[in-house]
């Protein structure tokens, strides 16, 4: 998937623990507790990392059952190499293994913080407003209330 001389590279995989923290945190996402990322990523379904010139600088994974329900998270690219079209290459590399793997019945979801959202529909995501649902969340040390 990487063309001549093209210094980035998507590829199959998750990361190290280590990396997807500072991958995470680069980008400006929040970052996780180690055990908790130790204990996340061998469940991933599938997972992509976007290398520069063999160098770390984005990621993305689907996590989920393998049947009926999968979620595309930690989608993230290194601020100085954003803009160039490579969280589209992330999207698509996830896509194109949904396409071929998950079931045709499979509920695929993802939350789109900001702009994102205009990424994700260019690959068929819609709001689920739209469909008499809401998407909502917990962060589990917020409590219930």
């Amino acid at each position: 998937m990487t063309k001549q001389n093209d210094p980035y590279e998507v590829c199959a995989g998750v990361p190290s623990v280590e990396v997807f923290r500072r991958l995470r945190t680069d980008a400006g996402l929040s970052d996780k507790a180690p055990e908790a990322v130790a204990l996340a990523l061998p469940n991933t379904w599938y997972g992509v990392v976007l290398r520069y010139e063999g160098e770390p600088i984005g990621m993305g994974r689907i996590i989920g059952d393998g049947g009926t329900a999968f979620q595309v998270v930690d989608i993230c690219v290194h601020p100085a190499h954003q803009g160039l079209g490579l969280g589209k290459r992330i999207m698509a590399a996830l896509a194109e293994e949904l396409e071929r793997r998950a079931p045709a019945t499979a509920y695929v979801s993802l939350i789109a913080d900001g702009p994102a959202r205009f990424l994700y529909e260019k690959f068929g995501f819609a709001a689920t407003t739209t469909h008499d649902s809401i998407g909502m969340y917990r962060l589990m040390s917020a409590g219930t209330g």
